[in-house]
């Protein structure tokens, strides 16, 4: 097992480069947090990148899904795929939100993403770190589950076939060489430095739409049918429901009223409820999506209401790569001591990282630095030496220990099991 984790010179190299490059690196991810764009808009953030690739000797490899694209070093396999996400979120109150799409700020933390990537892509190039196999990294567009208005109409026009950027790349055929997939994501304001083998759940995104009939809400409340009233029965139905659910599965079910009446001088005609509903049990989940349309229905019904629900498959659980984690878990070693390290955290959050999870081997570690909290108005990078520096090396060492290690690639690869075939997973998406 030792001989799989050699080459501490070259790995000495990378560490000393991404320190040299701090300042840069420091810069890039200033100006890429103050530059936040929702899914498959990151048009600026994509040319910044570019730009900042670009001077470093990097040539654009391929582009896809709308702001997607891809850099690589060297060829052949071992593949190592290092995924960094675009977009931001919509955050009223951020102070670097962008007023002018939805209040869109990287309260996600995945700007920060984006330059780790580059830091530790740049240091494997400048030390020519990558002799065999091939590095790539896929900047990937549209993690955040948001926006959908604007993202349906790319999909009438034919631009992208899915919500979530990964899945359109997988569907795309995009990671099909690559043999592992290197993720991280920020923690928000938390003691530990990282994080490591952590489960995410997976959700289905549900739509009810309460239809009543409106009438003068002082002169005629008897002849109309209060949507409202309707929504307002499923939410207590609802929450008599969350007491079956089950603790290990980590159940969730919330959501907003994106529209909550017409006007206060009539009865609410139509109410509109967006939500998730959440659990690490992918079978659970689709019986407690079921179990909720048949409560919206029967709750609407028993007030002379009508309930209309339109269900968005969202992104499947995601069980880290044993393999991979015990990699990153040695490297995140030779920076920090094992009590700042998070081990086999449960998750609620999801990702799109969980469908690619279910066809290649991937890993996603948290890292440390920030103060606030994860999608708050307050979360902004605290320790920029955790944030840019520290993981960017823990990427980097961890390639070279892959790519020096073939054969470490390959009993990963041949131990992972496909969770799910293509075809099974395309009727997924069209559920």
């Amino acid at each position: 097992m030792l001989g799989y984790f050699l080459g501490g010179v070259m790995k000495n190299r990378c560490n000393e480069m991404i320190e040299q490059q701090t300042k840069e690196i420091v810069a890039l991810g200033k100006k890429l947090f103050e530059t936040p764009e929702l899914g498959y808009k990151e048009f600026k953030t994509k040319e910044i990148l570019i730009e900042y690739l670009k001077t470093e000797g990097f040539e654009i490899e391929k582009e896809y899904s709308e702001t997607g694209f891809q850099v690589s070093l060297g060829s052949g396999h071992p593949h190592i795929g290092l995924l960094a996400e675009l977009d931001a979120i919509p955050t009223l109150g951020h102070p670097h939100a962008n007023l002018e799409d939805q209040s869109a700020a990287h309260a996600c933390g995945h700007s920060t993403q984006c330059a780790i990537m580059v830091n530790a892509l740049v240091a494997l190039k400048k030390t020519g770190a990558v002799k065999n196999g091939k590095i790539t990294c896929f900047f990937t567009p549209a993690e955040e589950f948001t926006d959908l208005a604007y993202r349906r109409e790319l999909m009438k026009e034919g631009k992208i076939k899915y919500i979530g950027g990964k899945i359109n790349m997988l569907m795309e055929n995009v990671f099909d060489e690559v043999d592992v997939c290197i993720h991280l994501h920020a923690m928000g304001d938390c003691e530990h430095h990282f994080s490591v083998d952590s489960s995410l759940a997976g959700f289905i995104y549900k739509k009810f739409v309460f239809q009543g009939k409106g009438t003068h809400a002082a002169v005629l409340p008897h002849l109309g049918v209060n949507a409202l009233n309707a929504f307002a029965l499923f939410q207590s139905a609802a929450a008599m429901l969350r007491e079956t659910f089950v603790d290990e599965d980590k159940n969730r079910f919330h959501g907003i009223v994106t529209e909550g009446g017409q006007t206060v001088n009539s009865i609410p005609e139509q109410v509109v409820y967006e939500s998730y509903v959440r659990s690490f049990n992918s079978n659970k989940l689709k019986e407690l999506s079921t179990q909720l349309t048949k409560t919206a229905k029967s709750c609407a019904e028993a007030i002379n209401a009508t309930c209309e629900v339109e269900d968005i498959p969202g992104y499947l659980p995601f069980k880290q790569n044993a393999g991979l984690s015990k990699v990153i878990y040695r490297n995140m070693l030779e920076l920090v001591d094992e009590d700042k390290i998070l081990k086999d955290e449960k998750s609620v959050a999801a990702g799109d990282i969980g469908d690619l999870g279910h066809f290649i081997p991937c890993v996603q570690f948290g890292y440390g630095g920030f103060a606030g909290v994860i999608h708050g108005k307050d979360l902004a990078v605290s320790d920029e030496y955790r944030v840019y520096i520290e993981p960017a090396k823990i990427v980097a060492m961890t390639c070279i220990d892959l790519l020096e290690n073939p054969l470490l690639v390959s009993d990963i690869v041949d131990h992972f099991k496909p969770q799910i075939r293509k075809e099974e997973y395309e009727r997924y998406l069209k559920m």
